[in-house]
């Protein structure tokens, strides 16, 4: 029908990459709010189209889901393939040429980074076992070049220095940081190849924990806490009830959850405050105990370290599960974890004047990501991953 003006209505046409832009717009979603936490309907009122639209493309939401995670996954891949003309160079320039080849990836790819990072768990078991599958491809691709540039490397110490070098590139997937592209290049490719130069202390013997003494049947909020964010941790925080953290704290019925807190929201809350508190507690004594903004880092990286390997689950849960935390909450949780990062970087820029405070907090979050990232995959009983190995791949993150 006619416009009023006597002018045909223009005529909608359908983008010829549409898929591209769902698949990048719904990749960004997840990896911010979670794949629980995000709808078709959101993913469509975004790309301004229709939900018919959508599906015309994907079936449902976990088949996009599903092909933005193995996208990624194939992303890592190729960045580790070297191109052909690049095989007869020296060990050690073909691992720059990875290194800056994962760079490269990880910041084209930063907005949905996190996705790969922290979202695989809900995946079906068939479809884990593809992405790690793929995952491990590219970290013996890795692991390969470590070993000719550092032949005397055990094969756990090569594996601990592969997985920092992921983590480091991987972590801007986690913070807003802002830095031309050539400063960001800078500054990861610098930390990583101080970090594959790195001389790790030997393997250590670690104490067999003594199990904690059996508390019986006394309940305490801080147990319904500590119960919580262990469930989170095991199972994602979408698909633990209510009920799931009654049974777990001993406690006689769901309703006597709500006497310590107003929902199952809250409880996320609290184990992110907790998280939040331990690292900014630390900072005032550590800075007052020092008589050099090295020596107040390195105190921090200590009691950070620590604590880390007491609170696994905790620090998991904190990177984890953010999209799963009110708005609001989410807001000025952001603001404190900022103003832990900053107080950290202030100490770096003291120590490292040539850095801005853009790249010093760029290295903070990055030396921050390697604790949970080598506690994921080696736990807290590894040898050749203990705390001391992993404050001094922080010690080398930060100070180069």
């Amino acid at each position: 029908m006619p416009a009023a003006s006597g002018q045909p209505r223009p005529v909608r046409r359908r983008p010829k990459n549409r898929r591209a832009m769902i698949a990048a717009t719904s990749a960004e979603a997840f990896s911010t709010l979670g794949y629980h936490g995000v709808s078709m309907e959101e993913i469509a009122s975004q790309l301004d189209i229709s939900s018919t639209a959508l599906y015309r493309h994907y079936p449902s939401k976990y088949a996009l889901f599903r092909e933005e995670m193995l996208r990624l996954s194939s992303v890592c891949l190729q960045a580790v393939a070297l191109p052909a003309g690049d095989s007869e160079l020296p060990a050690a320039d073909r691992v720059r040429v990875m290194i800056d080849s994962l760079i490269a990836a990880s910041i084209a790819h930063r907005r949905s980074a996190a996705l790969l990072r922290w979202q695989g768990r809900y995946l079906t078991a068939e479809d884990r076992r593809e992405l790690g599958a793929e995952l491990a491809a590219a970290d013996r691709g890795m692991r390969a070049l470590l070993a000719e540039l550092r032949p005397e490397l055990s094969e756990d110490s090569n594996a601990v220095l592969s997985q920092s070098l992921y983590s480091i590139i991987t972590s801007i997937g986690d913070h807003h940081v802002t830095l031309p592209v050539k400063a960001l290049n800078r500054r990861l490719h610098a930390a990583c190849i101080a970090v594959s130069h790195g001389e790790l202390p030997g393997p250590v013997s670690v104490p067999v924990a003594a199990p904690p003494p059996d508390p019986g049947t006394i309940f305490t909020p801080d147990l319904l806490l500590r119960k919580s964010i262990e469930l989170f941790h095991e199972r994602g925080y979408p698909n633990v009830s209510v009920e799931d953290i009654a049974e777990a704290s001993g406690l006689p019925a769901p309703s006597a959850v709500y006497r310590y807190y107003r929902s199952k929201g809250d409880i996320l809350t609290a184990a992110f405050r907790r998280a939040a508190k331990l690292v900014s507690d630390a900072v005032g004594p550590a800075v007052a105990s020092s008589t050099s903004p090295e020596q107040a880092l390195t105190t921090l990286i200590e009691q950070y370290v620590a604590g880390s390997f007491t609170e696994r689950e905790l620090t998991f849960v904190y990177y984890a599960e953010i999209g799963n935390v009110e708005p609001a909450e989410r807001t000025l949780l952001r603001n404190v974890q900022r103003l832990n990062v900053e107080e950290w970087a202030r100490l770096l820029v003291a120590a490292r004047p040539e850095l801005t405070a853009a790249e010093a907090r760029l290295l903070v979050h990055s030396a921050l990501a390697l604790v949970v990232d080598l506690g994921r995959r080696f736990g807290s009983a590894h040898p050749a991953c203990a705390e001391v190995h992993v404050a001094y791949l922080m010690r080398t993150v930060l100070f180069g």
